[in-house]
């Protein structure tokens, strides 16, 4: 049994749950924040046996494309120090997924 952690934006993560769920794929949401952007996105756990870990990750891709979005990274401070001084805009990847496969030890439904 595997555990997979996909880390997905907010903006894909009812698509993606709704697609898991009508395969028959339990999941469980955490609300997660990303560091480059500190733009919120969702964690999605799902367990699944060896075997259907490709078709998860294939799900989960089809509801989470890559695009560019031009964006400016405002300046904040943390304490008494400027912490971030890039203010031009910048394109950046937004969208797909970052996905963590580990191996489940034991498991148990109670």
């Amino acid at each position: 049994m595997k555990m997979i952690y996909a880390i997905v934006r907010n903006d894909n993560e009812d698509d993606v749950v709704s697609q898991l769920t009508q395969h028959h794929y339990s999941v469980t949401r955490l609300s997660t924040t990303g560091g480059f952007l500190r733009k919120g996105n969702t964690t999605l756990m799902i367990g699944a046996e060896d075997e259907k870990v490709d078709e998860v990750i294939s799900l989960i891709k089809q509801e989470c494309g890559q695009h560019q979005k031009l964006t400016v990274n405002m300046p904040y401070i943390s304490g008494t120090s400027m912490v971030n001084y890039a203010t031009m805009p910048m394109h950046v990847e937004v969208g797909g997924a970052t996905i963590f496969v580990v191996n489940v030890e034991r498991y148990e439904k109670i």
